[in-house]
């Protein structure tokens, strides 16, 4: 895990003490909420309908146990009892006094974390495949060229106010497990005649006018991507929107250039840029700081499944099936927390499962465990010796919900109950989707299908990449749910990236679930063998099921 330098601290420290002074003066009247606006968007700080949301960054969404009992402390003294994590693999806080901010800053920088560039027109969270560094079918652990981007992009004061907000995600496998083509870049891990480098995507988006990534380079070596990734920053600063927040986005700007003609552009700024090779001896430190080495390899490669358990428990067998995922050790496992529980807003933690989480971290998993993009969490270190005790803890505070990759596994903004940009609630809506799809027996019939869901156009919920997705929308004042089939953020060739496709007229809230045991009964009735929804739908077409929308 990186490590913070004695660089890094000064700068974070210092950057608290900044934001204090310009909290006190605030506070006390020397500057207008228009003057205050960009300093605390600048340090992840949000105006929100109940008061102000602190969005605090998660590197590639890698945790230490400290920063998660941070988060604890934060929730609890701070909060009311809970935190969100979100869909950047970052985390947020509802309900802040402004005049306790600062503090906060102040606690998360000792333990080497902070919330810049976590808002604003810059470069956002660079985030990861969440099985990073420990996926079995994994050609390069992309976390260390994410952390070179980092060091990179923040505070880099010629990207710091671009024409619109910008994302960058990486892939260091086959199955893309980032969404990298629904990202303003999108980078890939591939091998060309023996050789490791990187594809890079460019031009994908969510949002009012979703997008899928265009290939803009097949191949990269690892020396020169940093150098290509700020040749496209710079094109999109001079060139992209500044006259239309709504067409200010990269891939508003590749959509109406092309790609090649975009290509053209970036490879011509390149040439002034291509000759900063990255200093591969400082990139080597980092790959180190992120080897896991597991201990006792053979012991662990030795240790007996729990077959008894299994065998006897049903609940715990279906749990192994579900949360439980390959690791590239022999004898261990990435095993992931639900935070999906049925009656739970989806992606929150409360104080005590977030200490217990930490504590589980410390115990099972080398003090890590990592966000992921749908909203959930993993132990990437699990080894199978301790699965039946691990579980155990987690089925005590409702973190064992064997859902992952199911229809009760949704993605979800908090739309309408917090957010002043919403025009539908999107939390009431998914405890309902999971009260109903609570029979682990049908889930695991159902199989995988991923539902997502955004309280408006701006898809924080990525409601386009749903296989099932949903958008709020306001009519006359009252909420309605669009819903679209189809769309996926992407996998591997067997699985490309696509938009979803609407089937129907928006419904109410009370409606939305009814809906959806129309979609479900019409996929049972259409599958073939073991196909999931998503190859069922590809394989007989939306219309199929747009006309059974309503039963």
């Amino acid at each position: 895990m990186y490590k913070y330098n004695d660089i890094d601290k000064r700068i974070v420290h210092a950057r608290v003490d900044e934001f204090r002074g310009q909290v006190r003066r605030r506070l006390a009247g020397e500057l207008a909420e228009e003057d205050f606006l960009p300093l605390r968007l600048q340090n992840g700080l949000y105006n929100q309908r109940h008061g102000y949301m602190l969005r605090v960054g998660v590197p590639y969404g890698l945790l230490s146990s400290d920063q998660m009992r941070t988060f604890a402390l934060i929730a609890e003294r701070y909060d009311r009892g809970f935190g969100h994590f979100t869909t950047r693999q970052n985390i947020q806080f509802n309900y802040m006094e402004l005049e306790e901010v600062p503090d906060i800053l102040g606690h998360l920088a000792e333990v080497e974390m902070h919330a810049i560039q976590t808002s604003g027109n810059c470069v956002r969270n660079v985030t990861c495949d969440p099985h990073a560094g420990v996926a079995p079918d994994e050609l390069a652990d992309p976390r260390p060229l994410a952390e070179m981007l980092r060091q990179y992009k923040e505070l880099h004061p010629e990207f710091a106010f671009l024409p619109r907000k910008f994302k960058i995600a990486i892939s260091g496998a086959p199955e893309d497990r980032a969404a990298t083509f629904f990202h303003d870049i999108g980078i890939q891990a591939v091998e060309v005649n023996g050789e490791l480098g990187w594809r890079i995507l460019v031009g994908g988006g969510i949002g009012r006018t979703p997008r899928i990534a265009a290939e803009i380079r097949d191949f990269l070596p690892t020396v020169d991507v940093v150098s290509y990734v700020e040749a496209i920053l710079r094109v999109y600063n001079l060139h992209g929107r500044r006259d239309n927040k709504y067409k200010a986005r990269i891939k508003i700007l590749v959509g109406a250039l092309g790609i090649d003609a975009f290509r053209d552009q970036v490879d011509a700024e390149w040439e002034h840029l291509k000759h900063q090779k990255l200093d591969m001896d400082r990139y080597e430190q980092i790959v180190r700081m992120f080897t896991d080495d597991v201990e006792h390899p053979a012991e662990a490669a030795a240790d007996p499944e729990p077959s008894t358990r299994r065998d006897a428990d049903p609940e715990f067998a279906r749990w192994l099936r579900t949360n439980v995922k390959d690791h590239k050790h022999p004898g261990h496992h990435i095993v992931y927390i639900s935070l999906k529980a049925p009656g739970q807003p989806p992606g929150d933690a409360t104080t005590e499962q977030l200490l217990v989480i930490a504590s589980l971290m410390d115990r099972y998993s080398q003090g890590r465990a990592t966000a992921t993009y749908n909203q959930n969490l993993t132990l990437p270190h699990v080894r199978t010796r301790d699965l039946e005790t691990l579980y155990d803890a987690l089925v005590a505070q409702n973190l064992a919900t064997a859902n992952i990759n199911t229809i009760a596994d949704s993605i979800c903004c908090p739309g309408l109950d917090f957010c002043n940009l919403a025009s539908a609630h999107s939390i009431p809506v998914a405890q309902k989707i999971n009260e109903r799809f609570n029979d682990p027996a049908e889930l695991e019939d159902i199989g995988k299908l991923h539902l997502n869901m955004s309280g408006c156009v701006n898809a924080c919920g990525h409601h386009h990449t749903g296989h099932i997705g949903i958008l709020g929308v306001d009519k006359a004042g009252v909420g309605h749910y669009q819903i679209a089939i189809g769309g996926n953020p992407g996998a591997g060739e067997e699985s490309p990236a696509a938009v979803g496709a609407i089937i129907g007229p928006a419904v109410t809230a009370d409606e939305v679930v009814g809906v959806l045991d129309n979609l479900i009964d019409r996929y049972k009735a259409e599958r073939d063998q073991d196909e999931t929804f998503l190859e069922t739908v590809r394989r007989v077409g939306v219309d199929t099921f747009r006309e059974n929308q309503n039963g």
